[in-house]
Formats: C-alpha cells, sequence, structure tokens
C-alpha cells in the first residue's frame, strides 16, 4: 500500500501512524493548574532531544479544539514532570488517560502517590521509578498539536534501577506504546557494538595538519 497521507481521513491516519512507528516511550506527564489541581496523563508522541542540556519534548493534541488540561497547565507554569512508564504501574497509567474534567485529579482516580519535586511545584509520581523535572524552554505549534521542550533541572532515579551509573532496562521493565489499546514490554534485549569507520571513508579527518 502506498498511499499520500494528506488524502487519508484524520483518523485512519493517527490509526496509521501509531500502528507503524512503534514502539514509543510513554511520557507520563505531571502538571499542575493555577488553581492548584495536579494533573497526570501519558502522551506517547514524545522524545529526548539533547542530552547536555537535557531536553525532553512532549507532543500534545487538543480536545474537542481545545487544549488538554495538560497542555494549558504547561502554557500556565511553564512546568512539567515527565515520568517513565513501567509495567507495575501500567494499569494506573491507562487510568488516568480518561478524559476527565479539569478539576478532577488523575491521582486521586488512578490512586497515584504523589511526591515532592526538588525545583518545580508539580508532583512527581512516586510510583514511578524514574522523573525528569522540566521547565518550559519553548512551546511549538505543529498542525493541530503543540510539542513542548522542557530542559530537565532535575532527574530523579532510584538507585536500584541502575548498573554502572546507567539506567539498566532489564530492572527497569518500562513499556512502550504500540497502535490501538497495545503495549509492549521490553525485556526482550539484544546488543549490537557500533561499526569504527576509519580511513578515507571515515567522517573524522585521520591527518591532524
Amino acid at each position: 500500500m502506498i498511499r499520500d497521507p494528506s488524502s487519508v481521513p484524520e483518523r485512519q491516519a493517527y490509526r496509521l501512524m501509531i500502528s507503524a512507528f512503534v514502539p514509543r516511550p510513554i511520557a507520563f506527564v505531571s502538571t499542575v493548574s493555577r488553581s492548584g489541581v495536579d494533573n497526570c496523563a501519558p502522551f506517547s508522541f514524545s522524545m529526548g532531544v539533547s542530552s547536555h542540556p537535557m531536553v525532553l519534548g512532549v507532543s500534545i493534541g487538543e480536545r474537542d479544539g481545545r487544549p488538554k488540561d495538560s497542555a494549558r497547565n504547561i502554557l500556565d507554569t511553564r512546568e512539567f514532570v515527565v515520568n517513565i512508564v513501567t509495567e507495575s504501574i501500567a494499569e494506573k497509567m491507562n487510568i488516568a488517560s480518561g478524559d476527565y474534567a479539569s478539576d478532577v485529579s488523575e491521582f486521586e482516580e488512578a490512586g497515584l502517590t504523589r511526591a515532592p519535586c526538588d525545583v518545580v511545584r508539580p508532583p512527581r509520581i512516586a510510583e514511578s521509578p524514574v522523573a525528569f523535572e522540566c521547565r518550559l524552554i519553548r512551546a511549538v505549534r505543529v498542525a493541530d498539536n503543540t510539542v513542548f521542550f522542557g530542559e530537565a533541572v532535575r532527574l530523579h532515579v532510584d538507585d536500584r534501577m541502575l548498573t554502572d551509573g546507567i539506567v539498566d532496562v532489564r530492572k527497569l521493565h518500562a513499556i512502550g506504546r504500540l497502535g490501538g489499546p497495545q503495549y509492549c514490554r521490553t525485556q526482550d534485549v539484544f546488543e549490537m557494538a557500533r561499526p569504527r569507520i576509519t580511513g578515507p571513508k571515515s567522517a573524522r579527518p585521520t591527518d591532524a595538519r
């Protein structure tokens, strides 16, 4: 099948993209409203953008032509937390994805525990072993989504998730997003060594003169 994406109806285009662009990491984003309501919601259009400084990107769409609570809260407060979703909190993450009213806290609905952050106002999700406290540096409108770029000002990692100073995927048990209601585990891991290119094909000069 070869299709011009612009000719595909919006709903079908969305379903095709999320079923083909897989697996996707899930940013479980916690925010707080101006009135003090804590919000958390999962978004799988997310990515790491930079490591120094550490910057994350989260794309958030609209609901019925209006910003979702997470997007509005980020724009209002310029702060958010990206929490990693693991197998142990998958069900609670799914509950938090519901279309709740803006004055309802998903922390309460999903039975998640608030943990205080060091720098930003929104709480972390205590059940998540990895969390990035972020300050908004830029919001870019793309089609009917807004991509929020946040600089991580604090990184929280449960020491039990570490091996030799880095997060061990075999200990983390993160899950990924697939299409429709499907998710995947990250335990089937294999390794490949990156090739070393030398000589005339190398992008790095071998002669320092």
